[in-house]
């Protein structure tokens, strides 16, 4: 195995989780080297296998989301399936689980219960609004997180209804949280303590971190920010601007690059204009600059407004489809697409690995799994043998493969 995907090499996962919150946490962890099981039911798996766009039987989101995870098919609502589960647990560094607040205690699965076998663990648990509180029993999808969260009020156009980003960015961002959580958890048992703790990520309270200026704003002010589009609040000129084959998005409100813009457009006048030299003179006077650079870019082609500006030092961007990304060489030069050979024999793109460490950068070594395809092999290793997994297999506690390969 390479340099490149040693990093958390030793570290072993199990990952409980599905759809897109706990597993997108799993991911993460595995593109550098942690060792993730991925425990799943045993007839339908995940559901994710089955969401959106199906190619080959299974979802392409599936192909993303689950690289670098072993399968294991195993029933955890019976008690034998959770045995199982505990013996597996026993022997990892971390669990990940996604389930409703009380799942895993019913199951006799708890922190308390688990660190009694495994002293050092570390649990990660996202849930819709914690494991404490008073919400904590409601059901909780990452939409309900970015609503609470305060994200959801600021999508759209002013006046319309609230959107949604066009990506479970309540999922991913609670993902993210908990990975963090997990690596400082990790340091603190490795290099103080010795012992594992728990991890409590609420959907929206992981939004909420994110959108965290409202607050300082509607207390200081009383101020509610609104929608606003594409436009960037209380700093200026930052919008979209219609071109004649599109729009681009231009940034141009640091003092210098305004400067730079507006010289770019024709306005030397407004250039020179002492009154816009910071960004609180252009705020007040945002709706003229606005019509003064839409003027500008609507006589021209997206492409002929980016050349001009990157010329000026301005940043600007045509916005982005998925066909854009992929043609884009810039995404290629920096192994921001990868080619994948799926289980269903055929190719497919799919995102490269953020961050970028320069000793230990992530990587892909393995394609997603099928539907308990390593569970077998998985309970070999934690010690089972042939006649318990036989055993298993018939009561229907276990699925997948027989084979170890």
């Amino acid at each position: 195995m390479s340099v490149s995907s040693q990093t958390l090499k030793g570290v072993r996962i199990v990952e409980m989780g599905q759809l897109i919150a706990g597993p997108f946490a799993g991911k993460t962890l595995g593109e550098f080297c942690a060792e993730v099981i991925k425990v799943e039911a045993p007839h339908d798996g995940d559901p994710l296998r089955n969401w959106r766009l199906i190619k080959g039987g299974t979802s392409v989101s599936w192909q993303a989301q689950s690289r670098n995870k072993r399968s294991v098919a195993l029933d955890l609502r019976h008690p034998d399936g959770q045995d199982v589960a505990r013996r597996l647990i026993a022997e990892c560094d971390v669990l990940i689980e996604n389930f409703r607040p009380g799942t895993l205690e019913a199951w006799g699965m708890s922190y308390e219960e688990l660190s009694r076998i495994n002293p050092g663990l570390v649990m990660l648990r996202i849930s819709g609004y914690g494991q404490t509180g008073p919400y904590r029993n409601r059901r909780g999808f990452g939409v309900i997180g970015e609503a609470m969260g305060g994200l959801r009020h600021l999508t759209g156009e002013p006046g319309r209804v609230p959107v949604r980003c066009g990506i479970p960015i309540g999922d991913t961002l609670a993902a993210l949280k908990g990975v963090i959580g997990v690596m400082m958890a990790l340091y603190h048992r490795d290099a103080q303590a010795g012992e594992g703790q728990v991890i409590d990520v609420a959907l929206h309270e992981a939004v909420f971190n994110v959108v965290e200026s409202l607050i300082p704003e509607y207390s200081a002010f009383g101020s509610v920010r609104e929608a606003a589009g594409s436009a960037l609040p209380g700093i200026a000129p930052s919008n979209a601007y219609r071109c004649v084959d599109g729009y681009v998005l231009i940034a141009g409100n640091g003092d210098s690059i305004f400067r730079r813009l507006m010289q770019t457009v024709g306005r030397e006048d407004l250039a020179a204009d002492a009154s816009l030299g910071s960004n609180s003179g252009r705020v007040a006077r945002v709706a003229e600059l606005d019509e003064v650079i839409g003027t500008w870019t609507a006589g021209r082609t997206k492409q002929q407004v980016l050349d001009l500006l990157s010329q000026a030092g301005v940043p600007a961007g045509k916005i982005y489809t998925a066909k854009d990304i992929v043609e884009d060489p810039r995404y290629q030069a920096r192994g921001m697409i990868l080619k994948q050979q799926t289980r269903a024999g055929y190719e497919i793109d799919l995102p490269g690995v953020v961050p970028k460490l320069s000793l230990g950068p992530g990587s892909v070594r393995s394609t997603a799994p099928d539907l308990g395809d390593k569970t077998d092999a998985v309970l070999r290793e934690f010690g089972l043998n042939e006649e318990q997994i036989s055993v298993l297999r018939k009561k229907g506690i276990i699925g997948g493969r027989t084979s170890a390969l």
